[in-house]
């Protein structure tokens, strides 16, 4: 069956080689490209001959003479599954995407070039410890052996007409500060947003719409205060506003915004809560899903260490896993660690910004944008000394971008002392003193020990909290370098016995630092917590389970106003008020995938949010026409309106009488949206499946859409949802992996991810891990027995 497939797809992709002009793309040329995976290779600076053994779902375990050695060996062979994903990264991060792609990619390559991450990476690697760089080294070299000795490079290089340059140590960086965009650098449309409502709005208008806290973020911190708490309703303000800016204006709530927040659920238990007094980790990481997926699943043993769990291809990172001293695996912090600096400049002083009584030049770096069929486009970047000039202005002015990811002091490769670490407190030491995303991560270890602490460099700021842009030029505001890793935040051994982490606010307005302005809705990490604490004893499989949980709690309040708002809908479309009625009725709490109702409510949800808000927002978007407002805890605000039901507030008093036929008018419309793109269907039709697939995408989908039927994951039905239940699983954002495992208990231990382990599309690795993750099924932690074998030799 499984070569069935292959040789259709082989068919596929061969009878499109002609719109490719790609003779290459026969079948004799796709199947020469799949490396072999048995046999004897030379492999150049080995010190002592090591082996890969490859199991029956691709998963490398490879033995090696030293830690050198293991990262050569695994460039080798990372190299082998997914070279053209780990090029791709490296050339998105250096800005030199245009080069293979054309035109179209030139937005993200000057986006990539203004942060200079092209230049940055040189001077990170070159402030390194020599270890570190020698490790480093070790994989690039790895990975050129093996672009030496492939016989076949993967198709993409053929169908896009180039060969991949030269492995270099800093495109591991390059790889690292990719990492850092998707998880941080989202802070930057954050304070956009702020700094407009602070200037165009009344500030109790502009705080009763960004706080940081929500129902279920107040229980798990018991109520302490935060640095943005809800405010009273401003009746008097808002309802200002409203009779200035009546009508709606579209767009301007993004109602997803709280749902694709690269974040991640994370949870330890410790001896106290397990028979047999083992601690156990659990950890899904939340991403964006591609085809091949972003994980490398891996198995290293060399003296002194055992380790196993997903590294981040491109680099020799473990990012989670375990060794037989301790587990680790990682959430996004989702916090704010770049500022918008206020450049302030005129007309009398062309080139130059100023820096306290003085007017200080900006240094130029020239940058060449290479455009595949187009030539090339120059570019030049101003820097000031708190970073590059950004490309957008806000509100009229120039800003610099501040940012940790920018700051050589800030990235280093400290991690990669984690699989080699033997006790909590050294691995704890290792995770506050790295510079790298700022992230929450877990421990359990092999003594029944838990912890949880920060990781990544934390700034320390004065003259504001940053979360709106000001201007530096006085002195009087900035960053006076880092939290100390001595004062990083850790919670060890706690009386309840488990730590969770689910992107959260975990800080109170008491905390010394400012962490962030607005983390993920709590219901995640407050669904977590509820389990955990109910269940006396926990192993291996009950957190499996829990990682499967679709419970949806968070959508009760919109179902209860619902059901209410039905008594409002005209008498004359009482049969479509029955048909909702009981659809909704009919919801089982969960996110199934043949959940009904559920598919309504997420779609009141976002129609509420795009009709209530923009009236009162009206001046943000007059100031920017860019401006959308894209808050985590926007139900805060939204419930308090809608709780108040005030005449007063009626976005649209014009067509409405009152709230109830207002709410009643925004369930009608969702009901038609969800019919719009359904034809043909009814409500009662509509599961949760039917509305919630997978798209996960090979990146040629884009480029070449004629072959996406061919590389991409077949649309399926998902279970789960993107924001508000602890299965994390939606169109193109899911659980990129589910790790269980408690160090020493391996063979107990549970690890799955969508897609494979190969990009190779004709090979048995492509997808065959998809099942597993798509059905919740547990694969084993530990690589099996060998289906094939590598002999490397010096």
């Amino acid at each position: 069956m499984a070569k069935a497939k292959r040789f259709r797809r082989y068919l596929a992709l061969a009878g499109s080689a002609s719109l490719l002009g790609a003779a290459g793309l026969g079948y004799a040329w796709l199947r020469s490209s799949l490396p072999a995976l048995d046999g004897e290779r030379n492999l150049p600076q080995l010190a002592a001959p090591a082996t890969v053994a490859t199991d029956s779902h691709g998963i490398p375990s490879i033995r090696a003479g030293s830690r050198s050695d293991a990262a050569r060996v695994l460039g080798y062979v990372t190299a082998r599954d997914r070279l053209f994903q780990m090029d791709l990264m490296r050339r998105k991060n250096a800005g030199r995407l245009a080069e293979i792609f054309g035109d179209k990619a030139f937005a993200s390559d000057k986006q990539a070039r203004i942060y200079g991450f092209n230049v940055r990476a040189g001077r990170v690697f070159a402030s390194l410890p020599a270890a570190h760089r020698g490790y480093l080294q070790a994989y690039a070299d790895g990975v050129n052996s093996y672009l030496l000795q492939a016989r076949a490079l993967p198709f993409e290089f053929g169908a896009l007409g180039y060969s991949p340059e030269p492995w270099q140590a800093e495109d591991c960086l390059l790889v690292v500060f990719g990492m850092f965009e998707t998880l941080t650098a989202r802070a930057e449309q954050s304070e956009r947003m702020l700094s407009v409502m602070q200037q165009t709005l009344p500030a109790d208008v502009a705080a009763f719409f960004t706080p940081d806290t929500d129902r279920y973020t107040d229980q798990l911190l018991h109520t302490a205060a935060s640095l943005r708490p809800p405010q009273p309703l401003p009746a008097a303000a808002l309802q200002t506003l409203l009779a200035r800016n009546g009508s709606a204006i579209p767009q301007l709530a993004d109602a997803g915004a709280g749902e694709s927040l690269a974040g991640s659920n994370a949870w330890a238990v410790s001896g106290r809560k397990t028979v047999d007094g083992r601690a156990i980790l659990a950890n899904d990481m939340h991403l964006s899903i591609n085809v091949p997926n972003i994980w490398y699943r891996i198995e290293l043993t060399y003296p002194g260490v055992e380790a196993v769990g997903v590294n981040l291809p491109g680099t020799p990172f473990l990012i989670a896993g375990s060794n037989r001293h301790l587990a680790w695996g990682m959430t996004n912090v989702g916090g704010d660690f770049l500022d918008l600096v206020q450049l302030e400049t005129d007309a009398d002083h062309a080139g130059q910004y100023r820096v306290g009584a003085e007017w200080q030049d900006f240094e130029l770096r020239r940058e060449t944008i290479r455009i595949k069929g187009g030539g090339e486009r120059e570019l030049t970047v101003r820097e000031s000394r708190w970073g590059p000039v950004a490309d957008k202005p806000l509100l009229g002015r120039p800003v610099a971008i501040r940012w940790a990811a920018l700051d050589t002091a800030a990235v280093n490769t400290e991690l990669l002392e984690l699989e080699q670490s033997q006790s909590l407190e050294q691995a704890l030491a290792i995770a506050n003193r790295a510079g790298g995303p700022q992230l929450n991560i877990l421990f359990a270890d092999s003594g029944g020990h838990i912890a949880w602490t920060l990781t990544g460099k934390i700034p320390l700021r004065f003259g504001g909290d940053g979360a709106v842009s000001k201007s530096w030029a006085d002195g009087k505001t900035g960053w006076s370098g880092y939290l100390p890793p001595e004062r990083m935040p850790r919670s060890v051994d706690p009386e309840q016995g488990f730590l969770a982490s689910a992107n959260e606010r975990r800080f109170g307005a008491d905390y010394p630092v400012v962490i962030g302005h607005q983390f993920a809705n709590g219901y995640r990490a407050f669904r977590i917590s509820q389990k955990l604490g109910q269940i006396p004893q926990h192993d291996e499989w009950s957190l499996f389970n829990l990682q499967l949980d679709t419970e949806s709690e968070f959508f009760d309040y919109y179902r209860q106003l619902a059901l209410r708002a039905l008594g409002a809908i005209d008498p004359a479309a009482q049969a479509d008020a029955a048909g909702m009625r009981d659809y909704l009725l009919a919801w089982n709490g969960r996110a199934d995938s043949d959940s009904l109702g559920l598919p309504l409510l997420v779609e009141f949800r976002k129609q509420l949010m795009e009709a209530v808000f923009p009236p009162f927002l009206a001046a943000c978007k007059q100031a920017d026409p860019d401006f959308s407002y894209a808050w985590n805890y926007a139900d805060t605000p939204l419930q308090a309106l809608l709780n108040a039901a005030d005449p007063a507030l009626l976005p649209d008093a014009g067509r409405y009488r009152s709230w109830d036929g207002f709410v009643a008018a925004q369930l009608e419309q969702a009901a038609a949206n969800l019919l719009q793109r359904n034809p043909g269907k009814r409500l009662a039709d509509l599961t949760w499946g039917s509305q919630n697939k997978a798209a996960y995408a090979h990146p040629f989908s884009k480029a070449m859409p004629f072959l996406a039927a061919f590389l991409n994951v077949p649309e399926q039905t998902l279970a789960g949802c993107t924001g508000y239940c602890v299965r994390v699983a939606g169109a193109n954002f899911a659980a990129s992996e589910r790790l269980v495992v408690s160090p020493g208990h391996w063979q107990d231990g549970i690890l799955h991810m969508p897609g494979g382990q190969s990009g190779h599309p004709l090979s048995e690795f492509y997808m065959d891990q998809q099942p597993y993750w798509l059905q919740g099924l547990p694969l084993a932690l530990q690589a099996g027995d060998a289906a094939y074998r590598w002999t490397l030799n010096p």
